[in-house]
């Protein structure tokens, strides 16, 4: 019987060993599977032949060794994993990197003014903000990239599209972005305190420029500056061949739970081939309307300066904010003018534990310590603002406007959000009068977005 034993379990080993044999792209998991059978087979053998030797009282022989079959080599492949920020992002263990991105905000919006104001007369407008949709990551070696499109109310338009080098505190980079301009600019759309940045960055024509940059980004200090030329989506109509040069430095340094932010900008851009045209017209707090209640009209230009200061202040769940900025315009054979726009902020968070985020020169996300997927409110921000731009200056009459501005923020999730805001904008010397001829006046807007992102 012990000899039976012993034969069915060489019969099944040399079954599997043939297996071994031949499986020359055998994996380290399934080279321990093989080996965990063997020792199964010898174990139920040496169990059964214990048993005979209790029922016939002779002595079990020693136990046949069989050896370990040769586990055939396996190749070692870089590790992968994949995390969850927002979206999966895919990373190996040689330094890459993927991960897709993109936004969608949908905003309500209405503006009212007094009758005879084009474009700005009551009614509710809805849109599609911005659509965005690309990818981002990193390459081995230092590298880092980013590519994404808004195509938003039936258009394509490139919006971040870069590549970056910096293994280190210096970085560069070559592509689209936004050069440096204030701190309501370069804090994502995702993250402002109000559905409409400050209205000197819309009429200034703050946007993203094509152009090569450098960093350098200490703990408390960060410095920028690039040269750059024209926007990408506009590049096929960029008839006068401009090029800027732009910097900005920021002081961020942290005090136990209180965040410091000074900064200040300066730009100069030349229209290269000759004066041309440029306008100064921002939006009336709200962007479903095209009304550009104040206006300097187009005038031409051979020149553009800017300087801009910046201060910010979180404690907890308070945050203060402010900004100034100057921009002249050289006029051939004319005075040059300087306009004014800035702007105060006052916020509280009204979640416990949760605060307005800052990175890196910007404010960043609000991320709620209690989501409602854990059963909490999510994170409530409430936001109070007076908003100033001043176009009249050297003859040219582009009309002052103040804004009185409130918002509420509500994050149920870290990547869900949700702005309603309202604004009271008093007018004087408006681009549009009202059909007694009224050029000082004042109207009301109220803004609800909705947004995700990933």
């Amino acid at each position: 019987m012990r000899h039976l034993l012993t034969a069915s379990f060489l019969a099944t080993t040399m079954f599997i060993l043939p297996q071994a044999a031949h499986a020359q792209a055998m994996t380290a998991e399934e080279a321990a599977d093989l080996r965990a059978q063997i020792e199964a087979l010898k174990a139920q053998v040496q169990t059964l032949e214990s048993r005979l030797d209790a029922a016939t009282g002779q002595p079990a022989p020693a136990p046949v060794t069989t050896p370990a079959p040769a586990v055939p080599a396996v190749t070692a492949r870089p590790a992968t994993e994949i995390v969850w920020k927002g979206a999966p992002e895919i990373r190996t263990a040689d330094g890459w990197s993927f991960k897709p991105r993109g936004r969608m905000q949908v905003d309500v919006a209405s503006i009212d003014a007094p009758a005879g104001v084009t474009g700005a007369r009551g009614g509710v407008g809805t849109e599609f903000r911005r659509i965005y949709l690309g990818f981002d990551g990193k390459i081995p070696g230092g590298f880092a990239y980013r590519a994404e499109a808004d195509i938003a109310n039936s258009g394509v338009e490139l919006a971040d599209v870069y590549l970056t080098y910096g293994p280190g505190p210096f970085s560069v980079t070559a592509g689209q972005i936004k050069p440096f301009w204030s701190l309501d600019e370069l804090t994502s759309d995702l993250f402002n305190s109000f559905t409409e940045r400050a209205a000197f960055t819309q009429a200034f024509n703050f946007k993203r420029r094509v152009g090569l940059s450098g960093q350098y980004k200490g703990k408390a200090l960060l410095l920028q500056g690039g040269i750059f030329g024209d926007n990408a989506n506009d590049l096929l109509s960029d008839t006068n061949n401009s090029f800027s040069l732009d910097g900005r430095a920021v002081w961020m340094p942290k005090f136990g739970d209180t965040q410091l932010h000074l900064a200040g900008s300066a730009h100069w851009r030349k229209l290269n081939d000759g004066p041309n045209g440029v306008r100064y017209a921002p939006r009336p707090f709200v962007h479903t309307t095209d009304a550009r209640l104040v206006d300097t009209g187009v005038f031409a230009v051979s020149r553009e300066r800017g300087l801009g200061l910046e201060a910010a202040l979180i404690n907890g769940p308070f945050h203060v904010a402010s900004e100034a900025y100057w921009q002249k315009a050289s006029r051939p054979g004319f005075a040059n003018p300087t306009f004014f726009g800035g702007y105060a902020e006052v916020g509280y968070v009204l979640t416990r534990g949760d605060a307005r985020g800052y990175k890196d020169g910007a404010f960043d996300r609000l991320s709620p310590k209690r989501p409602i997927t854990e059963g909490g409110p999510g994170a409530i921000e409430i936001n109070a603002r007076y908003d100033h731009l001043d176009l009249n200056d050297a003859g040219i009459v582009g009309g002052r406007q103040r804004t009185l501005g409130v918002s509420l923020v509500w994050a149920p999730i870290s990547y869900v959000r949700l702005t309603a805001n309202y604004g009271h904008l008093m007018f004087d010397n408006a681009a549009t009068g009202t059909v007694t001829g009224d050029r000082d006046y004042s109207a009301d807007a109220f803004g609800l977005r909705t947004q995700f992102d990933f």
